[in-house]
């Protein structure tokens, strides 16, 4: 269990305060070619949110609502935070829906601006002057430079690193109020029209001091971000987790390059759905079959269940090296996992825990960890989170109920 804990009161105040503990570190690593790399580090990412953030309010964005849309890249979440600590209000959307939906959440949430990237780029054109929404900016994740009324997100980063030398602090200097809206994420419930949850900064830092109070993970770690940024899973255990312990930052090119990606950035901890993990072991298990090992191996693993994770490690080091051999844990949530692809991960030295949250708690109410572990739990309710299940029937089934101050603060229905 992590002793570590900085704390902090909002997402501000959290870039400031492990900034300054480590800018040094490199904070993201980016593909920009075959076999190279870009090296961002801490103080690096946390300059250019704020020069970021001096632009947006210089466009007047101050206190306005700011959407982003596009695949998982550093660009999105230079965006978010430059939004959330001292513009406005960030409005995160899910880059898998159709141009109607997208249209008509641009209109409900009556954002003033919004960071695309390319993909995104011809049906933000073609809304950008309809009366129905409120749309003022339109900024652009992949150009380089102001074009037919279309911003260039690191063309803004140059105008507010020039404004800040010029002195403008107004960003710097941006109160945050962490128990106010900040966040208003849509998403999918009961009813047919998607409905509005709105976050606070208290919601996600909390979460993130929780997080980190039960993890081992720290900034010695490398970290890849798969599932989608605009879901508060990925957002706030990947995203704000890593800038928060000071760990490095990488990028996934797809589903099909999950495994090429863990080896190329020497990956340490990692998030996924079930499916990847299912996946995963069926994929070793055909391996094996196909080298002739697979019953030596089941062999190997009854053999050595009662066995420390560090001596199992070195027993099955060959199937370590098919994730690169630097795996220190693989955390899986939005869905139970399969017991027997659970059980066979650990018995293989592989630290898999599973973990339970939803949009409405910033998201995570619960984990396993190395302390706590029991294959098929979601493990114990964070630090500040109270949790009962009520009306259980005779197998201890019933509604989970949390209070804490990860809760949202309300549903919107716009």
């Amino acid at each position: 269990m992590s002793t570590n804990i900085i704390e902090v009161r909002d997402l501000k105040d959290m870039l400031e305060k492990t900034g300054k503990l480590y800018g040094d570190r490199p904070g993201y690593k980016i593909k920009i070619g075959e076999e190279k790399y870009k090296v961002y580090t801490h103080k690096e990412i946390r300059d250019m949110i704020n020069y970021l953030g001096t632009a947006l309010i210089s466009l007047g964005l101050k206190d306005k609502k700011i959407a982003v849309i596009g695949e998982n890249r550093y660009e999105w979440e230079l965006a978010y935070l430059s939004i959330v600590c001292g513009t406005g209000i960030v409005v995160p959307l899910d880059r898998s829906l159709p141009d109607n939906e997208l249209e008509e959440l641009i209109e409900r949430s009556e954002v003033e601006a919004i960071f695309y990237s390319k993909k995104y780029e011809e049906t933000i054109k073609k809304i950008r002057f309809s009366e129905k929404n409120k749309l003022k900016h339109l900024i652009s994740m992949d150009t380089t430079e102001h074009e037919e009324g279309i911003y260039s997100e690191k063309e803004l980063i140059e105008k507010g690193k020039k404004l800040l030398e010029e002195g403008n602090k107004e960003f710097l200097e941006a109160k945050i109020n962490p128990e106010e809206m900040n966040i208003m994420l849509f998403t999918s419930g009961t009813t047919s029209k998607s409905k509005v949850v709105a976050l606070s900064h208290k919601n996600l830092v909390s979460n993130v001091m929780d997080f980190a109070s039960v993890l081992t993970v720290d900034s010695s770690d490398r970290i890849l971000s798969f599932l989608p940024l605009h879901h508060v899973f990925e957002c706030t255990v990947g995203m704000l987790y890593s800038l928060y312990i000071g760990a490095q930052r990488s990028f996934c090119d797809g589903i099909r390059h999950i495994v090429e990606n863990l080896n190329e950035y020497e990956i340490t901890f990692a998030s996924f759905v079930p499916a990847i993990y299912e996946s995963m072991y069926k994929t070793i298990l055909k391996g094996l079959e196909k080298q002739g090992k697979l019953e030596a191996v089941k062999k190997l693993m009854e053999q050595n269940k009662n066995k420390t994770m560090e001596e199992k490690k070195e027993i099955f080091k060959d199937i370590h090296k098919i994730f690169g051999g630097n795996i220190k844990l693989f955390v899986s949530g939005a869905a139970a996992l399969d017991k027997e692809v659970e059980y066979a991960f650990r018995d293989w030295g592989i630290n898999l825990c599973q973990g339970y949250g939803l949009t409405e708690t910033s998201p995570v109410i619960g984990v396993e960890t190395d302390d706590n572990f029991r294959v098929g739990s979601i493990g114990k309710a964070l630090p500040s989170i109270k949790a009962r299940i009520d009306d259980a029937n005779d197998e201890g089934m019933g509604e989970l109920t949390v209070k804490g101050p990860n809760v949202m603060l309300r549903i919107l229905w716009r």
